[in-house]
């Protein structure tokens, strides 16, 4: 009896430890931490990369913060721009999280057209791939693919 019990509370203590995760996006299985973005055009050509960082919030929400553009473009190059995203996630007791990704960068330009740059995909483990599309003022619109990975801890 005492070895059925003991074999039990192993079993328990396995389940247990396998279930979450406090890591970041790097390799952890979830969403949250830093994220390496690569977007090329229709044509295969780099069209525009950033940095990020990811915080999944209640729901779907995802919090995008420390966002920046690591290419030129003319369509952003004010600095100011708004960033949304949004998770719909599976995944099991491993951390082993799959599911699809949306995201929105929008400029901030008083009283004018603004540029949307819209992302919508897949992500699994530690990468995100998918389609994009910009719209917005004269000379900034276009589509393409994307890829997204998690940055490693330093």
């Amino acid at each position: 009896m005492h070895k059925l019990g003991m074999a039990a509370l192993l079993t328990l203590a396995l389940t247990m430890g396998a279930c979450g995760s406090n890591g970041s996006g790097s390799g952890s299985g979830n969403i949250n931490g830093s994220w390496n973005a690569s977007l090329t055009d229709a044509n295969g050509s780099p069209a525009f990369a950033f940095v990020t960082t990811f915080t999944q919030s209640s729901g779907a929400s995802v919090s995008v913060t420390n966002f920046s553009f690591t290419s030129d473009s003319p369509c952003f190059n004010s600095g100011q721009t708004s960033e949304t995203g949004s998770f719909g996630f599976t995944g099991n007791f491993n951390g082993n999280v799959n599911g699809t990704f949306a995201m929105t960068v929008t400029t901030l330009f008083p009283g004018t057209t603004n540029n949307v740059l819209t992302l919508n995909g897949t992500v699994s483990e530690n990468k995100m791939t998918g389609t994009w599309t910009l719209t917005g003022q004269s000379g900034c619109s276009g589509n393409g693919n994307f890829t997204i990975n998690a940055l490693l801890p330093a």
